[in-house]
């Protein structure tokens, strides 16, 4: 694994044609939004501003990419019924939307028979893969990230993705179960 990683905005910003994020864990518990999270349980109510201090620098990026030309697509893998973070996730699902992002979702049951990765990534443009490393209660590892290129990884990595993609459902007719 290389020393030093780039931030996954440079990774964004540097991005030309396409970033893709698979997410397969049912709870995650990062930085912020871990304490967005617990406010979340406690009053039900989400931040939707996409001009909120919580929201804006995510929506600047992803809207930047998306600018000039990058599809950016999220598939997310869930059980069903969802987690209270899968709620959590769905309730301002609308906030990737409005960045620019394409996004879906795909029951576990549906996934049984694809080959999958065993952790979160982001592909960029086709030729990196950004591998995001979790701890068992979804905390970041130590490393959390871990940039790889080799073409028979990004290639399985890409190839799961779109299996992943073409199963799932649109985030507009998801209903949470």
């Amino acid at each position: 694994m290389p020393q030093n990683v780039p931030s996954f905005d440079e990774l964004m910003e540097a991005a030309q044609h396409s970033a893709v994020h698979l997410e397969m864990r049912d709870q995650y518990a990062v930085g912020d939004e871990a304490d967005d999270f617990n406010a979340w349980l406690d009053t039900g109510h989400r931040d939707l501003d996409p001009t909120s201090e919580y929201w804006s620098p995510w929506v600047d990026l992803i809207s930047r990419a998306v600018a000039r030309g990058v599809v950016v697509r999220r598939a997310r893998v869930v059980s069903e019924p969802v987690t209270d973070y899968i709620r959590y996730e769905h309730a301002a699902t609308v906030i990737n939307v409005t960045a620019g992002e394409q996004v879906r979702w795909l029951p576990r049951p549906r996934a049984v028979d694809l080959m999958l990765p065993g952790t979160d990534l982001w592909i960029f443009d086709g030729t990196q893969v950004l591998f995001n490393h979790f701890t068992g209660v979804g905390e970041w590892a130590d490393p959390p990230l871990e940039l790889r290129s080799e073409p028979g990884i990004v290639k399985q990595c890409s190839d799961a993705f779109e299996a992943v993609w073409e199963r799932a459902v649109p985030h507009e007719i998801y209903e949470i179960h």
